[in-house]
């Protein structure tokens, strides 16, 4: 069983920056196609940003490009989100989530994903 533990968030202004982190324990990270969701109060989970295993593919929501960054280290079992130019409706909650099975479709496919961390606050004041 894979373990996800997501950290960084935290209350900025809006025009600032965060970074995210998520560490992953318990299987061969590697392998693993990674994922960042946000969840706002009331409001689904929303793709945000997507890895492949060797982090060479990414893909980003149409309301990130631009501003977030996906990226990860594998011999640390990590995966970040660079987040730029921050905006008060970026406020959510922000998972990661790993797929362990193997996939080679779109990212931002919510199902495809198998293990989840228990998210980490992200609020940005106007």
């Amino acid at each position: 069983q894979v373990q996800l533990v997501e950290s960084g968030g935290g209350l900025v202004q809006a025009g600032g920056s965060l970074r995210l982190s998520c560490t992953a324990s318990g299987g061969t990270f590697s392998r693993y196609v990674m994922g960042w969701f946000r969840q706002a109060p009331g409001k689904e989970r929303l793709f945000v940003a997507g890895i492949s295993w060797s982090g060479i593919t990414t893909e980003y929501a149409d309301s990130v490009k631009g501003r977030y960054t996906i990226s990860r280290d594998n011999a640390k079992n990590t995966v970040y989100l660079q987040m730029n130019s921050l905006k008060p409706e970026d406020t959510a909650v922000y998972y990661c989530a790993a797929n362990t099975v193997g996939y080679g479709g779109s990212y931002s496919r919510l199902g495809i994903y198998d293990s989840w961390g228990q998210g980490t606050q992200v609020t940005v004041s106007s």
